[in-house]
């Protein structure tokens, strides 16, 4: 589900459902909110990196357990997941948005929803060559999530997000590095190793120095996140669920494109 392994004052967390390409599920929420919280905390960590295990960083929600849950509207308190309030969807988002430490991506493969969104809370991204990226919002019928309405805009540039997250498209490896969602562009084999150099070379530095210029990178951006976050939960609790919505997850289960032309909302 999520391996933990220090390589002196780095902690990498790797997202580990190769299976399901590692999307997130309720326990992978929780795990890789608890670790992220544990690590913030651990004095002898100074530096975190994210990475996935096998083809994919993350397909982002699992959808065959949003579908499974039945009709989101149908269950009070429904977020950007497609769970309840005891969902730890939000959790994650805000220990992301709030981490005190810098926190590193190595984006060994494809990184979908909450697998692209995650990016925009990272210090430094690295990617693999070949590894692609797309946020599937609007092909699902719903809006944004993470502060990516905020986020994206203000590291790509209005056009650049306005295509991403108006179109559901995929980008490449280099052309996230070229809007800036992504620092640098890694030989696959490579990735981890170069992103635990780049962490190393942060991790030699002193903890409280690095704290104190991390609390104030996000100070700045912290009220953003908040109200474009909660701007978000709205939209999305209103098309959670709707004909659009429920037409796109029929299509995902049953392997198809979704077709959103004879839908009265879409």
């Amino acid at each position: 589900m999520l391996r933990i392994e220090d390589h002196d004052r780095v902690r990498v967390l790797t997202l580990d459902r190769p299976e399901a390409l590692n999307a997130f599920n309720r326990a992978l929420y929780q795990a890789a909110c608890d670790a992220l919280v544990e690590a913030g905390q651990d004095p002898g960590v100074a530096v975190v990196v994210v990475t996935g295990n096998g083809r994919a960083f993350s397909a982002g929600q699992d959808l065959f357990e949003m579908a499974a849950l039945g009709n989101p509207r149908d269950r009070p308190g429904s977020g950007p997941s497609g769970e309840g309030r005891d969902s730890a969807f939000p959790l994650l988002v805000d220990t992301l948005a709030s981490f005190p430490k810098p926190l590193l991506a190595a984006v060994n493969g494809i990184g979908v929803g909450i697998g692209f969104t995650l990016l925009a809370h990272c210090d430094l991204v690295l990617i693999a060559e070949g590894a692609r990226l797309r946020t599937p919002f609007t092909a699902l019928g719903v809006a944004p999530e993470a502060a990516s309405s905020a986020l994206f805009p203000q590291r790509m540039g209005w056009q650049r997000a306005a295509w991403v997250l108006l179109s559901s498209e995929w980008i490449d490896a280099a052309e996230a590095v070229e809007s800036g969602i992504a620092w640098r562009v890694c030989p696959a084999g490579s990735l981890l190793s170069e992103t635990l150099e780049v962490a190393g070379r942060i991790a030699r530095m002193p903890i409280p120095s690095l704290v104190a210029t991390k609390r104030l990178m996000l100070d700045t951006r912290t009220p953003v996140v908040q109200r474009a976050r909660r701007l978000e939960d709205e939209a999305f609790a209103e098309l959670l669920g709707a004909p659009a919505n429920l037409e796109a997850l029929r299509a995902f289960a049953e392997r198809r494109e979704p077709d959103f032309t004879n839908l009265a909302d879409a």
